[in-house]
This record gives structure tokens, sequence and C-alpha cells, in this order.
């Protein structure tokens, strides 16, 4: 059986070597909304057939439309272009969609299939996170309003991402802003939610406060070392300023300095020389004591005679 169809598909190729084959594309679309299906093939079309689950639709030929099918019920048309159009889709239209492409000699010019999907909106999630034990869970999750509705939840907080199918909840030591994301191929929503637990402390805050500690060092460090170069520099000047007034006073004292006697002194020097040095009041020369009083009353003098 596998022999007789590729032997066929040989066959074709070889009577229809202009056809091309036919790839599948994927398009989404939300309940309610409008599908879009382009013909991939260039050039101007001419005779072209759409068909939805190998049920014919509709057919354009020469710009002309024809409707195998309600085109109310379907609620589909075609435009001018070959582009097939679906307004206000429903789950009930989800499925594959055929196109034949013709020549004008009715032979096949191409065969594309799209598939089309058809999705709900995600409901906006609900996140719960509480502090248990100094750790924190979190928990995000969303009321499905159908069996058959897919999404994906992803909850995001600095490098933690988890994700799920239907919902998410895991325990983690960090806190924080968490944020919760559900979202499949026409939408997606997010909610976010605050917690912080005590005996925490929050990741940017270390590293804000070892930052400011090492930017705080830094500076006192060079603070230290721009003072001391100062200090250096100034007893530096100091110094030199001190040298060059001792070599000042230095100079001055050499051009002041007193002449030398003269080896011949003149008799005024020789005199001044031989002048004994007037003596301390310490070494003067002692006073011999007054008498003592006697102490034997004396005789009044007689008064002489005349003769």
């Amino acid at each position: 059986m596998n022999l007789r169809r590729i032997f066929l598909v040989k066959c074709l190729l070889l009577w229809f070597p202009n056809v091309k084959g036919a790839d599948t594309r994927r398009i989404y679309v939300a309940v309610d909304g409008s599908a879009f299906f382009n013909i991939m093939t260039t050039g101007t079309v001419h005779e072209a057939t759409w068909s939805r689950n190998d049920q014919r639709l509709l057919q354009i030929k020469n710009k002309k439309i024809k409707y195998y099918t309600d085109s109310s019920g379907c609620r589909c048309k075609v435009l001018f272009n070959g582009t097939l159009q679906i307004q206000h889709v429903m789950k009930e239209d989800s499925g594959m969609y055929t196109v034949l492409v013709y020549h004008e000699d009715g032979k096949l010019k191409a065969e594309e299939k799209t598939a089309l999907i058809v999705q709900e909106p995600v409901p906006q999630p609900v996140i719960y996170a509480e502090c248990i034990n100094k750790t924190t869970t979190v928990k995000c999750e969303v009321k499905q309003t159908s069996k058959n509705q897919t999404f994906m939840i992803e909850v995001a907080h600095d490098k933690i991402k988890k994700s799920n199918l239907t919902k998410v909840e895991f325990t983690t030591t960090h806190s924080g802003r968490f944020r919760c994301t559900v979202k499949n191929e026409v939408s997606e929503k997010t909610t976010e939610t605050q917690v912080k637990c005590s005996g925490q402390l929050d990741f940017y805050l270390i590293i804000s406060i070892a930052g400011g500690a090492i930017l705080f060092v830094t500076f006192v460090i060079l603070l230290i070392f721009c003072i001391r170069k100062k200090k250096t520099e100034r007893l530096e000047d100091d110094d030199e300023e001190r040298m060059m007034q001792i070599r000042k006073v230095e100079t001055e004292m050499a051009v002041r300095e007193l002449p030398r006697p003269p080896a011949n002194p003149t008799p005024r020097q020789v005199r001044l020389q031989q002048r004994p040095l007037p003596q301390p009041q310490g070494q003067q020369q002692a006073v011999p004591p007054w008498p003592r009083p006697r102490t034997q009353p004396r005789t009044p003098n007689q008064p002489r005679e005349r003769p």
C-alpha cells in the first residue's frame, strides 16, 4: 500500500510540476473575534475554493462568489484576492481550512492548509502570599470557565519563575513583590501582590547596605590619604622656610661681626684694663662693730674754780 502511494505521488509531480505542496499553518483567534485566511501563493487568483474539514464553504472564480453553505450560518465571506474571513468566531469554527488555487486553464496551482484554533480569553488570576515560619508560601490560580480551556500560569519574583498549566503553588525564603501571569495564545492577564516576612532582609537592601558601607570606607580612606598628604606637604614647606630663615640669620651675623681689637692698645685702653672691677655688695669688707656702752654711770665733772 505504501509503495502504491509513493508511485502515485511521483506521477502527480510529473504531471503537475507547478503544483506546490500543502503547507499547514496555525492561527489563533479569541472567541467572538475575526479570523483571516490569506493565500500565500503569489500572483492573481483566478479561481479558489475554500473548505473546512473537507466540507466546501465557498468559491471565487473570475471575481464571482459562490457559497456551498449558508453564508449567515458560517459567518464567512471571501475577498477578491482570495482571502477568507470569518466573523464572530466560535469554538465550533476550529478546524482545518484548505484552499485550492487553480490556473485559468483549470490546472491546480497550489493547495494550502491552515489550522484555526479558537480560544477563550483567560480569566483574571488570583494570587495568595503569606508568611509561615519565616518562609513565604505563594499560590496562584484561576477559576477555569470551561473544561477544554488551556492556559499557562507563571509566577515571577526576581529570578524565581514557576510555570504550570492550571495552578502554581510553592514555598520560598524570598519576600517582596510577586507577579502571577495567566496567558494563552490570544490573551494575557497579570496580578501582583506585595509580601514582607519578618526576619527576612531583602536582597536589594543587603546589596544597598553593602555598597553604602564600601563607599563610606573608600571615602574615609581617601580623606585620610588627602589629609596626610596635605600635612606632609605643609611640613616640607615649613622645613624649607626654616632653613631659609637660618641661612638668612647666618648671613646677617657674618655681615655684622665686630672687628677685632688692634695689636697695640692705646694708653686709655690700658688704664681701662688695669682699673679694678667693682666688687659686688656681698663681697665688700665688713665694718667693725661699734663699742658697747659702759654699764657704770659716769660721775659728772665738777666745775673748776676760777683762779
